[in-house]
């Protein structure tokens, strides 16, 4: 008796375990959603470029997946020892339809993937500005240890660790880094690009409709990287026309002062600005390339210009 119930007892465990294998990725999955999984479900035309382009290459990939989890099932099902009609055929070493698949397959798809690359390399250039029939807001980036400050040139305004953009405006963003080199990525709406101290690069981004995202610096920085991350608001025209109002009411200001305790490594809050030292950006990059300093003072202070890419139709 004894023995019955500890092999009932076993047995019990045994299902239980086994019903909690199988139920435990939908635990996993109960609290999950697509809107937690911005790159799944972006809201700009940029980034639903990014996420068709990562949809394909999986699908072409799972061509070559999919049949070796069937065939490796199949195999072990079918030749298992207690199938007599199994063929063993221990001399058999060759067929040539089988070494054609194991070639072709990967080359056809190495070809499709390597076109594709090309083709959305060009599609995809970060310096492509996007196609609107309204005028851009243009967004001046700079990373540091670790937070991230953006300045707005027109509207004379600045924030550090908040990014707000109207929907349905395309923005154009100058970055540049007064630290090592860091990398801005917002899976909602952009993929990622770098900063660089002494360079500048662009991104181009558009939000279709109202919503909040996160951006990261996905490139490691140090001792906070894990905090250098700020929040993305999008907001429809009068929002957007309506946080500017109460941005310039702000009684900070980002002067010289103001950007020297910035630079000091830490992390930091969302902090707006109501007026901005002229030309902060570029006087950032000539603290490390003479050339550019050179040429901003050449041209009293504006900005350098850079050859114009055709628009990325959205």
């Amino acid at each position: 008796m004894v023995r019955n119930a500890a092999f009932r007892n076993s047995r019990n465990l045994r299902h239980a375990a086994l019903r909690l294998l199988i139920l435990s990725p939908l635990l996993l999955l109960g609290g999950c959603s697509l809107k937690q999984v911005p790159v799944l479900s972006p809201d700009g035309p940029i980034a639903s470029m990014e996420r068709d382009l990562l949809f394909v290459g999986v699908g072409l990939m799972l061509i070559v997946v999919i049949p070796v989890f069937v065939m490796a099932a199949w195999f072990g099902w079918h030749y298992r020892a207690s199938n007599s009609k199994a063929r063993y055929e221990p001399e058999w070493s060759y067929s040539a339809g089988i070494d054609a698949v194991i070639w072709l397959v990967p080359i056809v798809i190495v070809a499709v993937l390597s076109m594709m690359v090309f083709i959305y390399s060009q599609r995809l250039d970060p310096y492509k500005p996007i196609a609107s029939t309204k005028s851009p807001l243009h967004v001046e980036a700079i990373s540091l240890d670790w937070k991230w400050v953006f300045i707005y040139p027109k509207q004379h305004i600045a924030t550090v660790n908040e990014l707000v953009i109207p929907t349905g405006t395309p923005v154009s963003m100058k970055l540049t880094s007064d630290t090592v080199m860091d990398s801005l990525y917002i899976p909602g709406l952009v993929g990622q690009i770098y900063t660089m101290a002494g360079m500048q690069t662009q991104l181009h981004m558009l939000a279709k409709k109202p919503g909040s995202f996160i951006g990261r610096n996905t490139n490691y920085s140090g001792r906070d990287f894990a905090d250098q991350h700020f929040a993305v608001q999008a907001m429809p025209g009068a929002g957007f026309r309506a946080w500017l109002t109460k941005a310039r009411q702000s009684p900070q200001t980002l002067g010289a002062a103001t950007y020297a305790r910035l630079e000091r490594p830490g992390t930091s809050g969302a902090v707006t600005y109501s007026a901005v030292e002229p030309n902060l950006f570029y006087k950032v990059i000539a603290k490390y390339s003479p050339s550019v300093a050179q040429r901003v003072r050449k041209r009293r202070g504006k900005p350098p210009t850079l050859p114009a890419k055709k628009p990325l139709t959205s």
